[in-house]
């Protein structure tokens, strides 16, 4: 399970652990954004910072219904315990978890501040 919390503006956090090309593991704050179908999503400096691998060019939808164009790039994350390559979208956002890594959980957030986020594997 991996657990979180609600800040003051509502956002559900929950901490994300992202290791990094020497072999040492980064811990970072996320936000779990439902609206957001990719994997995950990192600041250019962070991405830097980490030495992560570009990959490729991604494009995307927003939600105001512009398109996007934007660098891909893939990272080892310790989700639930379990190390996973998953790509990262280059975005000048704060850090986000979209589905596609929540894929195979579920999500309950308590809405309040300092309300508790969960995420749990659901067996099917």
């Amino acid at each position: 399970m991996i657990t979180g919390f609600v800040n003051v503006e509502f956002e559900p956090i929950i901490p994300l652990s992202i290791r990094r090309a020497d072999g040492k593991v980064f811990t970072q704050d996320a936000i779990v954004d439902t609206g957001f179908n990719g994997w995950l999503s990192l600041l250019p400096d962070l991405i830097a910072q980490l030495n992560l691998k570009w990959k490729r060019r991604g494009r995307a939808i927003l939600g105001d219904g512009s398109e996007c164009v934007f660098n891909v790039y893939e990272a080892v994350v310790v989700w639930d315990d379990v190390l996973l390559t998953v790509p990262v979208d280059e975005a000048d956002s704060e850090p986000l978890v979209g589905m596609s890594l929540m894929e195979g959980y579920q999500l309950t957030r308590q809405i309040f501040e300092g309300g508790q986020v969960e995420l749990r594997q659901v067996t099917v």
